[in-house]
């Protein structure tokens, strides 16, 4: 069993979708399951940090994949969800690289990301709740962002008010 990861994404910006850095456009996405095909192209020679390939192999954990409507092959970012007793559990999240740092091209793809863990944690009963693993020096940035709960140690856990929040920023008219 490999370690696990503390997430490090940052929060650039909370949309309605995602947006484009320079022009301001914003762009809906669509997010589904990543498939084997897909993940091929998933490798750390064209930018991504993280296995995909194992993430994908580990049978109690769904891997989906970030895209802008219509434009289904060019994959935005990703997320490994655990569908856990009471809550879903986010085991990784990664943009691609052309959306990290400085002069990355679209914001919004971890808000978007993790507002559908969220979304998902609803329709599987667990009323928004989501928990992940946080690098230290994040916690205050996901509490302050996200409206995470700092529930101890590197514990992070979103709750039903946050995640309410997030799903009506990101899926407006879209959750019932």
């Amino acid at each position: 069993m490999k370690k696990q990861i503390p997430l490090d994404f940052i929060i650039d910006k909370l949309t309605n979708s995602i947006e484009n850095v320079v022009t301001g456009d914003s762009f809906s996405t669509d997010i589904t399951l990543l498939n084997a095909a897909e993940v091929k192209m998933i490798t750390k020679k064209n930018g991504w940090l993280f296995d995909w390939k194992y993430e994908l192999a580990q049978p109690e954990r769904e891997v989906y994949k970030l895209t802008i409507v219509n434009n289904p092959s060019i994959i935005q970012g990703l997320i490994s969800l655990e569908i856990r007793e009471d809550h879903v559990f986010m085991d990784l999240l990664e943009s691609a690289s052309f959306n990290r740092g400085k002069s990355k091209m679209y914001s919004g793809v971890p808000g978007n990301l993790v507002a559908f863990a969220c979304r998902l944690s609803f329709q599987r009963g667990f009323e928004g709740n989501v928990s992940f693993l946080s690098k230290t020096q994040l916690i205050d940035h996901y509490i302050a962002t996200l409206g995470a709960f700092h529930f101890g140690g590197r514990v992070m856990i979103i709750r039903t008010d946050a995640a309410l929040k997030l799903i009506n920023t990101y899926f407006k008219n879209q959750f019932s």
